[in-house]
């Protein structure tokens, strides 16, 4: 699923809100404990990394989403 920002960039923690797959920023900090986000297909260890347009982020469990552009 496409969800589109309106920045240059957004952190992960905030596009997962904005997506939806979370309702707070700690719950980001454990998915991330887990292992069970991944960015461009590698696991994610920072949950305040930036994502830019055309980065992929896919929760295990939940959603798979690109970041967009206007």
């Amino acid at each position: 699923m496409d969800i589109e920002i309106h920045t240059a960039y957004i952190q992960l923690d905030q596009f997962l809100k904005l997506a939806g797959e979370v309702p707070s920023g700690g719950m980001v900090k454990e998915l991330i404990a887990a292992g069970r986000i991944k960015r461009n297909g590698a696991v994610e260890t920072a949950r305040r990394r930036k994502l830019v347009p055309g980065d992929i982020v896919a929760i295990e469990g939940g959603g798979i989403y690109r970041v967009t552009a206007l």
